[in-house]
């Protein structure tokens, strides 16, 4: 890994972590609290600091963290989009998905939902290199093993 990774102005890293945490709804709860306590990390500094950084999202949105703890106590954290089944289940309209993928279906999405969460998820800072079409490809096959059905009717959208 490169240096920059492993260490910081504050000091060396000590651990870094990832979770998921509602946006603008960060509270101190026993799940960020168990993940942060044993770093050293001040629970409250960080839910002041996330619900300050997410406060332009629409509020509980499953917003992913990556938190890095240095050893002087002070933390950076990355916030990321939600996983993509979330935005599935959520433009679908179901709970959960499918327990025997291809085997049942629980639900469709059409083409130009899957066409607006690649659009999405391609605004990440991982995805320089994936173009829109294979991007949309990758969220079909998620539908497959999530049992969504792909819908290209032109009367749904």
């Amino acid at each position: 890994r490169p240096t920059r990774w492993l260490k910081h102005m504050s000091g060396p890293l000590k651990a870094c972590i990832r979770l998921v945490v509602p946006a603008g709804k960060a509270a101190p709860s026993p799940k960020i609290g168990q993940a942060l306590g044993s770093l050293g990390v001040n629970m409250m500094q960080f839910c002041k600091k996330f619900n300050a950084q997410t406060s332009d999202y629409v509020p509980g949105l499953p917003l992913r963290v990556k938190l890095s703890a240095y050893k002087d106590g002070t933390f950076s954290m990355t916030t990321r989009a939600p996983v993509t089944a979330w935005y599935l289940k959520e433009s679908s309209g179901v709970e959960k998905g499918a327990s025997r993928p291809g085997h049942e279906v629980v639900g469709s999405v059409h083409v130009k939902q899957i066409y607006e969460i690649a659009k999405i998820k391609l605004q990440e800072n991982n995805q320089e290199g994936n173009t829109l079409e294979s991007m949309c490809r990758t969220i079909v096959a998620n539908c497959k093993t999530m049992g969504l059905r792909v819908d290209a009717s032109r009367d749904r959208m």
